[in-house]
């Protein structure tokens, strides 16, 4: 069967981790959680659908749109859930370019647990 749209040595797939499509993360773990409370037959398709995509691609007017939708939600809370999850992967981002900031963390972490 031909593939539709771009293959993954396209261009357009530079910098695409194929691992998104099951990386746990905070907007699939959201994603999962309303839809299933929206009574969705196929969550886990959806989330697997739209999680990479929010890190990759981001989310349009349209995807939002829907998704709050699906989720018996709102586009605020959307969005909320995206840009947390966008928050998230920027800190994992700085923690793999700069390992020390996790030592550096841990440490401020045990300081205020003694205050």
């Amino acid at each position: 069967m031909p593939t539709i749209g771009p293959g993954p040595d396209d261009a357009e797939y530079d910098n695409h981790d194929p691992d998104w499509e099951a990386q746990d993360t905070s907007f699939r773990r959201w994603l999962f959680e309303k839809l299933t409370e929206a009574g969705s037959s196929c969550p886990a398709d959806i989330a697997s659908t739209y999680a990479p995509a929010n890190r990759y691609h981001g989310l349009s007017s349209v995807d939002q749109g829907t998704l709050a939708i699906l989720t018996g939600t709102t586009v605020d809370a959307v969005q909320a859930a995206h840009k947390a999850d966008l928050g998230e992967w920027a800190r994992e981002q700085q923690l793999r370019d700069h390992p020390d900031l996790a030592v550096l963390d841990a440490d401020l972490d045990r300081i205020r647990h003694r205050s």
